[in-house]
């Protein structure tokens, strides 16, 4: 019986334009929102994050139609259901203490598959 391969995925994140209509001094529970789905996401188990990339200083503004994403992570995942898991922590989440979620200021697609052989140099 072969071993069950990892799941090689892309969380693709958005920010959506609600986030930008927030007067600054108010964005900072959206921030502590995306550090709290990080962490969970790294500790999640099986679940291995090769990397992140944030994307913020080259792409400002929203991403109404999801590309260019604001920010990526790169992780692979012990199957499908931790792939569910993830994204749906957008929707429990809780941004600050108006009973709204990070799925109201950020939007999430995770692209799956597996790793792309890299050739002999």
């Amino acid at each position: 019986m072969s071993e069950k391969k990892p799941i090689r995925t892309l969380l693709c994140i958005a920010v959506q334009q609600n986030f930008f209509d927030l007067p600054f001094d108010q964005t900072g529970p959206v921030w502590t929102a995306t550090k709290q789905f990080l962490a969970t996401v790294h500790r999640m188990p099986g679940v291995t994050v090769l990397g992140t990339i944030d994307d913020d200083e080259t792409m400002v503004g929203t991403s109404p139609t999801g590309f260019p994403w604001t920010c990526y992570l790169l992780g692979d995942f012990p199957d499908r259901d931790a792939v569910v898991a993830a994204c749906n922590l957008f929707r429990t989440i809780e941004v600050g203490d108006q009973g709204h979620r990070l799925w109201r200021y950020m939007r999430i697609e995770a692209r799956m598959g597996r790793p792309l052989p890299t050739p002999e140099l």
